[in-house]
């Protein structure tokens, strides 16, 4: 689908898209145009439960004397134009209805004087993210199930203006489109080799890749992360980027660290099959650090970032590590493996150890689909924050409310850090109780990252959607790249803020 900002000259064919406020407010074009059709659009509203509600829709076909083939009113609620969230969800709903129309083109008429051309923006900014689709396995769709929609005009006066103000959110977008086709893809086709092979695109935005081996991570003690990996033919691997986008190359970075186990089956503590395949995905974390990355180099972030992603699949054979296993990790610490599904924590403790080693960031959140806990608790609205840091719960709280991408906060404490005490080495890797099981993952993360400030983000509610959303088609969401492409560019960001 092609997006373009074009002159508020009204389209002759296809479809035009005209807003109208809460309690079925036409705008001044809008009105007009209702006197030209001979009240077509107020016959319309008359006959419908269109409200004028956000997100609300109302299709007339061929309204006489307009030309175009049909209008489109969506609903604007009222119509606020500092709300960015409701102009993309506008643009997103304006995209589905069109493509269940079976439209082919579209014009989408803002009037909005206040801040027009950023309504424009943000509309195709959300149009851009619900035109997702992964489909590159179907190969035989009949041409009525594949989406219609070629080109959508946006109609705005502020032309530059509203180019100016996409053309950053266009690279969010590629961020979000980039970590959705990583973890839409099959286990057969993503796992730790090719995974980080495909984070070596990056490197055309300027973006430092380097990816450490089995051997590499053997000589830094990381016997967590390789103990996960060794029951599996796909070596595991350590993926580490770097982008120096602030002006102080030396300065500290912000680091973010992605739970990437590309397939997990359990191991010899394996899952029940049924749902079995939805584990492809459980290397959405480190999918949306690669999608953060390329959004950060994409709109030339003035910031320094580390991405890290623990890489590796968790599988069965005669070479897995048992239940009542106990490794080392980078850090020194040992862990008693007392459950080979609760292996997402075991990557990420020597991933957090190896990374503020290295890199001494200025704070390190990690991403992980980590718990089916979180779900019980959350469902799938929010994902589960923890931190170490108040100052840096609240900037991701507000970070998620700005994109939709919502957080809640959930405890840490000496209690629970305790049900991890291990009574034949430093940590158990399960507390060996179902009772607040994301609370107590944390708290072994927690044993790892020392004083540094750190959030957990549990998103293993949020990474994958079973139904669509006004932004987010179902299937990967690409959850964590717009909310901490926000949380950077808000209070860490050396740029001017937009």
């Amino acid at each position: 689908m092609k997006i373009k900002f074009v002159p508020p000259r009204l389209p002759r064919t296809g479809t035009l898209v005209l807003f109208v406020g809460e309690g079925r407010k036409l705008s001044p074009q809008g009105g007009q145009l209702d006197k030209r059709s001979g009240k077509a659009l107020t016959r319309a509203l008359d006959a419908s439960r269109f409200k004028g509600k956000a997100e609300e829709t109302l299709a007339i076909l061929a309204p006489a004397k307009l030309g175009v083939g049909r209008v489109l009113l969506v609903g604007a609620g009222k119509a606020d134009p500092a709300d960015r969230a409701l102009w993309q969800h506008c643009g997103g709903v304006i995209v589905a209805a069109l493509n269940g129309a079976g439209e082919s083109e579209a014009a989408v008429l803002v009037e909005t004087k206040d801040r027009g051309a950023e309504i424009a923006a943000h509309i195709a900014y959300g149009a851009r993210l619900r035109s997702y689709r992964f489909d590159k396995y179907r190969t035989k769709e009949k041409s009525d199930q594949k989406p219609s929609l070629k080109t959508l005009s946006i109609l705005v006066d502020d032309l530059n203006t509203a180019r100016r103000r996409y053309v950053p959110l266009d690279r969010i977008a590629d961020g979000v489109f980039f970590t959705r086709d990583l973890v839409s893809e099959p286990a057969n086709v993503i796992y730790p080799e090719s995974l980080a092979e495909r984070a070596r695109e990056l490197t055309k935005l300027g973006v430092e890749v380097e990816v450490l081996d089995e051997k590499k991570m053997a000589a830094l003690g990381m016997g967590a992360l390789l103990g996960v990996g060794q029951g599996s033919a796909r070596q595991p691997r350590l993926l580490v980027m770097q982008w120096h986008g602030a002006d102080d190359k030396k300065q500290a970075p912000v680091a973010f660290v992605g739970k990437g186990i590309t397939f997990d089956t359990g191991g010899i503590s394996i899952k029940p099959a049924a749902g079995m395949e939805d584990m492809k995905w459980d290397m959405g974390g480190a999918g949306a650090v690669i999608g953060l990355m390329l959004a950060l180099a994409g709109r030339n972030a003035k910031i320094n970032v580390v991405g890290i992603g623990a890489l590796a699949e968790n599988m069965p054979s005669g070479t897995a590590q048992r239940p009542g296993d106990i490794v080392k990790s980078m850090s020194g610490q040992t862990i008693e493996v007392l459950n080979t599904d609760a292996e997402g924590r075991l990557v990420l403790a020597d991933a957090l150890w190896y990374c503020q080693n290295r890199f001494k960031p200025r704070l390190m959140i990690d991403l992980a689909t980590l718990t089916g806990a979180i779900i019980i608790a959350l469902g799938h609205e929010h994902a589960g924050l923890y931190s170490n840091d108040e100052k840096l719960a609240e900037q991701l709280m507000a970070s998620g409310k700005v994109t939709g991408e919502t957080l809640w906060r959930m405890p840490l404490g000496e209690a629970y850090n305790k049900l991890m005490d291990s009574d034949a080495a430093d940590v158990k890797n399960i507390s060996g109780s179902r009772d607040a099981g994301s609370v107590t993952a944390a708290t072994f993360l927690e044993r790892f990252v020392n004083k540094v400030p750190w959030a957990h983000l549990d998103i293993a509610g949020t990474a994958w959607a079973t139904k669509d959303k006004p932004n987010v088609p179902k299937g990967a969401t690409g959850f964590g790249v717009r909310l901490l492409n926000r949380f950077v560019r808000d209070n860490y960001e050396t740029a001017e803020r937009k």
